[in-house]
This record gives structure tokens, C-alpha cells and sequence, in this order.
């Protein structure tokens, strides 16, 4: 039997079509193309410490990472590739700047992509040949990334700062050199510290090529300014189709970075929605702590996988009315709560047994044993 949670048959639209760019592959992952957002993440770890850059790896997959990249700024790093490529559940892109030597090994290695950053590899543009010739062979992709803090010293003089117009122009010559030797799989990325920048850029870039589109707003801060940030520009871009995979870069363990790039791509309908916490804003017609309320109930269910929206209200204004438009949900206020499922009243408990029964409910209906009888109230300790 089949348990209708709520949730919509399909996801909604999204606010836009998705540009149509050129499709890459890195390992298992399709980027561009009609293939869906993916998002990434980089591990903090030293990459040559195998054991403990695999175990982040693990945690980023747990959170919903699609793509991990690593860091390869000296032999011993692009020494331990091979392993972590092999033993890794995500498809690796190694980050290389400085030195050509490291793309060569990182594609010996078996990484599904490359990173390089036009502004700082030295020698590069004589080496493009052989990097495509050497990537095309192993089935490698690439990623051109340029970075405002590392644009080449040729274009900042020209534009006197790291301007959307000179990101693009370095992104874009790069890619010719590419397109001279008949090597198209690679991405590019664009990246500023500020979102304005970002959007321009990535609009200017869109507008002049077709090649996947990796977002980010680089050195973007701790969580609090960096998920504003990158929600900003990801948010405009993706709304009006621009963008193939993304990163949240914030100054936090990497895990964080994922979640938030989950539940932007959650928020523009570009992923489906797992679970789902809405809880009010509070105001003085609270008769309960919805933000303790509202943390403890997320702790609870935190585990769940199931496409679930769990309402968390505190006041007889529009709780009820939201709790019976998600799943499941409760209205508290003057010491109790009133447990909604699929719109219906099932029971009235104290307020101390709130995240135990909204825990029990959650549970059942992941379990399709949702079987709802008339309204119940349990008498307070």
C-alpha cells in the first residue's frame, strides 16, 4: 500500500528552464546538459593523511554531496591520489595551481576532473596540448577556474581589478586554447568575493558560451555571511537558469557547506525536498519557545530521509492553519500541543511530550502504518 505523505507527486517547476550548455562527465556525475544542479565541497584535511580525508569524504556523502575536491600543492599529495581516487564514493576533482606536473599526475592517478586555475599555473598555456591530449585519453574533464585572487597579473593591469569583464575574459581565453586543440570537456567558474561581481560574471559568461557553469562566491566568510551570499547569487543566477554545479565556500567544516547547498537547491525546486522543518518567526503571541521547540524537533528527526514537512507552530494565529498544510505538525501554546497529520487533529499532548510523539508520528508514516482514528487528548502528568 501506498502512503500518500503530502508532498506533491512531482516536485514544482522551477522559476526558470535550465540554460542548455555542453554536458561533462566527472566520474559517475553528469555536469550540464539536462543532467540536475550538483553540488560540491572540498575537504580540509591534508590530502597525503589518506585515512583521515577519506573519512571526511564519507561524512560529505552522508550530507548530500555530489562531488568532492581535494587539494594537491606538493608531491606528497599527488602521491596519495591514487588511493583516495579508488577508495573514494565520490567522484575526486584534484585542485591544482602553480604546478602543470600535478594535472599530469592527478590524470595517472585516476581523478574524475581537474581544477586549474589559469592565473597561477606556470608554463600553462604552452602545456595545453598535452593536458588535453593526456585528459581526453584517461576520460578526464576539466575544470578553468579562475579566481578574483588569483586573476592573471596581464588582465588586472589591464582592468586595474579583478572586474566580472576580466574574469571573463580570462576564463574565456583559457578556453580557447582548449578549443584550439579540439578538447571541449571542461567546465569553468568564475568566482569573486562579491556576489554582485558573481551575478554579472556568470551572466557575461553564460551569454558568450556554452560550457557548464560551476557557481561559487569565493572567500565568502563564516556561515552566517557566506550561506547569504552565495544564497543571494545562486538564487538570481539559478532562478534564471545559469548554473550546472555548485559550492558553498564558507569558512566552516566542509559538511556545512553541503548542507547549505542542499537546501538552496531544495528552496529553488532544483532537488527534491527531504525533510522539511517549518517553524514560525515568533513574536509575542508565542506561548511557547518555538526555537528551542523548533531545534529539538529537528535533532529528533534528523536522520529521516523521507520526503517529510513537519510544521512547528507556536500561537493560535496561523499555526493551526500551518500545521495542517504539512504532513505533520503541532500548535503549541498554554503548556500542550496539538498533534496534526495530513491535516487532521490526532491527538492533544503536554508540551514536555511534544518531540516524543512528533517522533512517533514521523515514524509511523515513514513506515506507511499511517492510520489515523479520532482525535485524541492525553491528560498531562
Amino acid at each position: 500500500m501506498t502512503i500518500d505523505l503530502g508532498m506533491p507527486m512531482s516536485p514544482p517547476k522551477p522559476l526558470a528552464l535550465r540554460r542548455s550548455t555542453r554536458q561533462v562527465r566527472v566520474g559517475k556525475v553528469l555536469v550540464g546538459g539536462n543532467a540536475p544542479v550538483s553540488v560540491q565541497s572540498m575537504t580540509t584535511t591534508k590530502t597525503h593523511d589518506v585515512d583521515s580525508t577519506l573519512r571526511q569524504i564519507a561524512e560529505l556523502t552522508a550530507a548530500g554531496c555530489d562531488i568532492v575536491r581535494v587539494a594537491v600543492p606538493n608531491q606528497e599529495d599527488a602521491d596519495a591520489l591514487a588511493e583516495i581516487a579508488r577508495k573514494s564514493p565520490l567522484p575526486v576533482i584534484a585542485d591544482i595551481h602553480f604546478q602543470p606536473k600535478y594535472v599530469f599526475a592527478a590524470i595517472d592517478a585516476g581523478c574524475a576532473a581537474v581544477r586549474v586555475n589559469p592565473g597561477n599555473i606556470r608554463a600553462f598555456d604552452n602545456q595545453v596540448a598535452q593536458i588535453a591530449k593526456a585528459a581526453a585519453d584517461a576520460g578526464v574533464s576539466l575544470r578553468i577556474g579562475v579566481n578574483a585572487g588569483s586573476l592573471d597579473k596581464r588582465l588586472y593591469d589591464k582592468y586595474g581589478a579583478p572586474t566580472a569583464e576580466a574574469l571573463v575574459e580570462s576564463a574565456l581565453w583559457e578556453a580557447s586554447l582548449f578549443e584550439e586543440v579540439g578538447f571541449f570537456d571542461f567546465k569553468i567558474s568564475v568566482k569573486h568575493h562579491d556576489p554582485v561581481v558573481v551575478v554579472r560574471a556568470y551572466e557575461m559568461l553564460s551569454s558568450q558560451c556554452d560550457y557548464p557553469l560551476h557557481l561559487g562566491v569565493t572567500e565568502a566568510g563564516l556561515p552566517l555571511q557566506g550561506i547569504v551570499k552565495s544564497s543571494v547569487a545562486f538564487g538570481i543566477l539559478l532562478a534564471n537558469g545559469i548554473g550546472d554545479t555548485i559550492r558553498v565556500s564558507l569558512s566552516a567544516p566542509p559538511v556545512e557547506e553541503v548542507k547549505a547547498g542542499v537546501k538552496i537547491l531544495e528552496s529553488l525546486n532544483l532537488r527534491e525536498k527531504q525533510l522539511e522543518i517549518i517553524s514560525c518567526p515568533t513574536c509575542g503571541r508565542c506561548q511557547v519557545d518555538v526555537y528551542s521547540l523548533a531545534e529539538e524537533v529537528t535533532q529528533a528527526l534528523s536522520g529521516f530521509k523521507n520526503p517529510l514537512r513537519v510544521a512547528v507552530m507556536g500561537c493560535i494565529v496561523n499555526g493551526p492553519g500551518e500545521a495542517r498544510e504539512a504532513d505533520l505538525g503541532v500548535a503549541a501554546g498554554n503548556g500542550k500541543g496539538q498533534i496534526f497529520v495530513h491535516g487532521d487533529v490526532i491527538k492533544t499532548v503536554p508540551e514536555s511530550q511534544i518531540v516524543a510523539e512528533l517522533l512517533a508520528e514521523a515514524t509511523r508514516l515513514a513506515a506507511g502504518q499511517d492510520e489515523v482514528g479520532p482525535p485524541e487528548v492525553i491528560a498531562g502528568r
